[in-house]
């Protein structure tokens, strides 16, 4: 499974505002509905499906990276949008940094496999230092997009 088959170019927020944990799924979630992928009418449910997902534990995995996910019938695919804080945000992450890459997934709710592959995927790719590095040195959407297209390339 690629990044780029789940991830919307369209859904790529280069300079995240929002330095409290809900905001960011919020203003993460704006962006997939702006991107055209969600209907505005799912953003609650969406973001109460992240919130409640967060309850359970943090999806801060440390080294600066969080991956918010939940399953939710307001998709009919597995969607994920990319966000990058320069500042980075609090998201009770378990080595206590704060995370500055974001990966927000939402997928159906009756699947499974595609959500666990892409969650594997995602925290496979983000342990080489280099790919975290780049990331966060982007300074536009279109940068974001050819890094994981390459590091896509590369692991298959």
């Amino acid at each position: 499974m690629l990044i780029m088959d789940f991830l919307s170019k369209k859904a790529i927020a280069i300079d995240l505002k929002s330095s409290k944990k809900e905001e960011v799924i919020k203003e993460l979630v704006d962006v997939l509905i702006a991107a055209g992928e969600i209907e505005k009418r799912c953003k609650n449910k969406l973001i109460d499906a992240l919130m409640a997902r967060e309850s359970l534990g943090s999806t801060a995995i440390g080294q600066g990276i969080a991956i918010p996910h939940a399953k939710s019938d307001c998709v009919e695919k597995l969607l994920g949008a990319f966000g990058l804080s320069k500042k980075g945000v609090d998201f009770d992450s378990l080595d206590g940094e704060p995370a500055h890459i974001f990966f927000l997934l939402v997928a159906p709710q009756d699947s499974a496999g595609p959500h666990l592959k892409a969650l594997a995927r995602i925290s496979r790719l983000l342990k080489d230092k280099y790919f975290r590095d780049s990331l966060r040195s982007a300074t536009d959407e279109k940068t974001i997009i050819k890094i994981i297209s390459a590091e896509d390339e590369k692991k298959i």
